[in-house]
């Protein structure tokens, strides 16, 4: 059944992307079509190298595709300027990465309360210093990158990530420098906050797993995207 177009927060359209190399012309993938209803967790795994990280750069408007078209909030990013992405980035993503990202200067309080600030959320500190007690950080607030675990670096980004309240929230093999216990814990918490606040979770893994416990699953490989019914482990 086809859900209502209000309903769908991210869209690609017959999207390509190919690249210029020494030898010649690359081209990763040629007709990429998806829809992405808001609420949803949607997978995406493939082969090393299938260029998951690529689509995830087009899909969030960090990149611009080739050819085809690409909808985030009903927006077409390729008819916005590089401000304008910027800004619809800032009001509709969030991102959180394999390397984390922090800042090293800035506390975890300041890490989440940067992108507050820039978007001049009211009661930034407050709203920060609430994420990072969700996320079970209330005593390491005043703690930078280098004195905090991996796993708690980790858990500092979804802070900073769910804190400007996303309607998208890109996650690219977020436990990929974990070990597995820790990298358990980081996923349960993903997957409860994004529960929490009906945001719409694009992840990027190779763990069929994690896959697994996502709403859908698209395969990308030898440049198809590709839904999968059942995911073998």
């Amino acid at each position: 059944m086809n859900s209502p177009a209000s309903d769908v927060i991210l869209s690609a359209h017959d999207v390509a992307k190919s690249f210029t190399t020494q030898a010649g012309s690359l081209q990763l993938f040629t007709d990429i079509n998806l829809q992405i209803r808001q609420g949803e967790s949607v997978a995406i795994i493939g082969p090393s190298g299938a260029g998951k990280s690529t689509l995830l750069s087009l899909l969030a408007g960090l990149d611009l595709a080739s050819a085809g078209r690409i909808e985030i909030a009903g927006q077409a990013t390729d008819q916005l300027n590089e401000q304008e992405r910027a800004r619809l980035r800032s009001n509709h993503i969030s991102f959180v990465f394999q390397t984390f990202h922090l800042l090293p200067e800035l506390s975890a309080r300041e890490n989440v309360l940067l992108p507050l600030e820039i978007r001049g959320a009211s009661d930034a500190t407050a709203k920060a210093d609430s994420w990072l007690q969700q996320v079970g950080l209330g005593a390491r607030l005043h703690h930078h990158p280098s004195e905090l675990s991996g796993g708690e670096q980790q858990r500092v980004a979804i802070a900073r990530a769910f804190a400007s309240e996303p309607d998208l929230l890109f996650a690219d093999e977020p436990t990929g420098n974990l070990d597995e216990h820790t990298g358990e814990a980081i996923i349960d918490k993903l997957f409860l906050l994004n529960a929490e606040q009906n945001t719409t979770l694009v992840l990027i893994t190779h763990d069929n797993q994690l896959a697994q416990r996502c709403d859908r699953c698209l395969r990308l490989h030898n440049g198809e995207l590709v839904e999968l019914q059942e995911l073998d482990v």
